[in-house]
């Protein structure tokens, strides 16, 4: 009998990660590269600055910020303005971005329920997912109406005075939504943000009984949303559906009625993706 078949087996390593792959500590980070993603991050954030305001801004010295963004630009991840002097994120990074919103079919199976929707009631519709305490919008429908919402895919938002946020708060467990209140502070946008954690908690409540949440003017003075869960195969909340619009076209009076075609369309939506829709 082959010595070798007797032999230990060798212990199989995961593919694509090194034997510490767990290790976070500086000796397995890039510190050039995580500056660079810093550059690139802030300049995302807030597109067309010139060199000097973003170094500034950042602390960082305008030779190295440069030689970053220079960078950047030979991959296409950020653009300058040779005009007007100032830097933009490049076309690049949209085709990465993308990339990522293509990893799951969440994105295809919603577009024809989010035009359906924007027909039916007339406002622009929105899909979006929580990534790291907020609401990231991953794919929308405008309506053709010259007053609307705009939230373009990747826009970030504070989930305490979101539709989706508020409609996704309301499906946690409470030990995590008990830490994420802790570690979140309510930022005020309107008169009618609500800032305190137990009147939050209220509204998640009602939110819950109700199936659907509504921004009342607590994110843009003048708009409201109104938005319902969408649930994977295990009955958790991965995403939600909204419609949005100008207070003059969504009266108080009609929530209500508009909630229906909401709460339909992430019905459908949680259905497309074999989701589970049973209360």
């Amino acid at each position: 009998m082959d010595s070798q078949e007797n032999a230990p087996k060798a212990t199989r390593r995961a593919r694509g990660r090194p034997r510490d792959w767990h290790d976070k500590t500086a000796q397995n980070t890039i510190k050039s590269l995580d500056r660079a993603m810093e550059v690139f991050e802030f300049l995302s954030e807030a597109q067309g600055k010139p060199l000097t305001m973003i170094a500034e801004e950042m602390g960082q010295s305008p030779a190295t910020v440069y030689r970053i963004l220079v960078t950047l630009e030979g991959r296409g991840l950020v653009e300058f303005d040779t005009e007007e002097q100032l830097w933009h994120i490049g076309a690049r990074a949209f085709v990465i971005g993308a990339r990522f919103l293509r990893r799951t079919s969440l994105v295809d199976r919603a577009r024809p329920i989010l035009r359906k929707l924007m027909e039916e009631t007339g406002e622009t519709a929105n899909l979006g997912i929580e990534k790291e305490g907020h609401v990231l919008f991953l794919s929308q429908v405008e309506t053709h109406a010259s007053i609307r919402a705009f939230f373009p895919p990747g826009t970030l938002s504070q989930m305490h005075a979101s539709g989706i946020g508020k409609a996704l708060l309301a499906q946690m467990d409470v030990g995590r939504l008990d830490r994420l209140l802790a570690t979140t502070r309510l930022e005020v946008f309107t008169d009618h943000t609500i800032t305190d954690h137990e009147a939050l908690k209220q509204d998640l409540t009602a939110i819950r009984a109700q199936g659907f949440a509504v921004d009342n003017e607590e994110k843009n003075a003048g708009m409201r949303c109104i938005a319902a869960p969408v649930f994977d195969m295990n009955r958790e909340a991965i995403a939600g559906i909204s419609v949005s619009g100008p207070t003059s076209r969504i009266s108080a009076q009609e929530i209500t009625q508009l909630s229906r075609p909401v709460i339909e369309a992430a019905h459908a939506l949680t259905l497309a993706i074999g989701g589970d829709v049973a209360s």
